[in-house]
């Protein structure tokens, strides 16, 4: 079972997200900030990381640099409300950026993209 570490501030996203992956057969590991994220990449060694932008304390950037340093072959997908990080060159290291929605579908087909 392919698993996804997913780091995300709001709960509704930990609950939504882990409803929609899980039935598709993924395991779905929760980490509420930048800090629990990055222990929880180490410790779970997920195939694939979903990680938010706009969080408290560390923000999805320097996770992804962090993440990147630690292991470099792990996908991350950053998924943030506020289109503007999308052209943060910080977020240029990611190797997907999605836009979050009501609607799954390009977050769902780029976990696929990464995870086949």
């Amino acid at each position: 079972m392919k698993k996804i570490l997913l780091v995300d501030d709001e709960e509704s996203i930990h609950i939504v997200y882990r409803e929609e992956f899980e039935d598709e057969g993924f395991e779905v590991i929760s980490a509420q900030d930048g800090t629990e994220g990055l222990k929880k990449f180490t410790t779970e060694e997920p195939d694939i990381v979903i990680l938010d932008i706009h969080m408290p304390g560390l923000n999805g950037i320097e996770v992804l640099r962090q993440m990147k340093k630690i292991n470099p072959t792990v996908p991350v997908i950053l998924s943030s409300a506020y289109q503007e990080y999308k052209r943060d060159l910080g977020s240029w290291a990611s190797d997907e950026y999605v836009v979050k929605s009501g609607n799954l579908d390009s977050l769902k087909k780029a976990v696929y993209r990464f995870l086949k």
